[in-house]
This record gives C-alpha cells, sequence and structure tokens, in this order.
C-alpha cells in the first residue's frame, strides 16, 4: 500500500496532462485531418503562412491554388483549418 501512494502523484500528474494536453491536441489534428480531406475545388482557403486563394486542383497530398499572381502548388498541410473557416464565415 506504502508503495502505491509513492506513485499516485506521478500517477495523477500524467492524468492531467494526459486530459490537458495530450487528448485536445489529439482532437485538434483529427479536426485539421477531415478539412484536409474534405476540401474540394473551387475553395476559397487561407495558408498557414497568409497566402489567400481558390482551390482550382486537388490532388491525395497536394493542391494547386489559384492566387492573384498565378497559380501555387502547395502541400494539404499548409492551409490554415482556422483562417479559413472564418474568411468562409465572412463570405
Amino acid at each position: 500500500m506504502a508503495q502505491i501512494s509513492q506513485f499516485l502523484p506521478f500517477i495523477l500528474m500524467f492524468v492531467v496532462i494526459y486530459f490537458f494536453m495530450i487528448m485536445p491536441q489529439q482532437k485538434k489534428a483529427k479536426k485539421e485531418k477531415e478539412f484536409e480531406s474534405a476540401l474540394k475545388v473551387g475553395d476559397k482557403i487561407i495558408t498557414k503562412s497568409g497566402i489567400h486563394g481558390k482551390i482550382s486542383e486537388l490532388a491525395e497530398t497536394t493542391v494547386v491554388l489559384e492566387t492573384m499572381s498565378g497559380k501555387l502548388k502547395m502541400e494539404r498541410s499548409a492551409i490554415s483549418l482556422e483562417m479559413s473557416a472564418s474568411l468562409n464565415k465572412k463570405a
């Protein structure tokens, strides 16, 4: 019994870290994956670096964006979920 009470603070600390740090990060990653897979041609998006554009082509891991200066090929993971969602709320 004494050994369990020695490890109880460590176990409790791990549980707290899991619920406040690891679990929310996993939820966010899952949400971003769903967003990336739901993209379609014609969607207006903003990349994480701040580039605004409209999707003109889709591949498995990349997208081609139509911007005012031409077309850019980017990774799907470079698209910002939060900024794109706020852009589409305004429209």
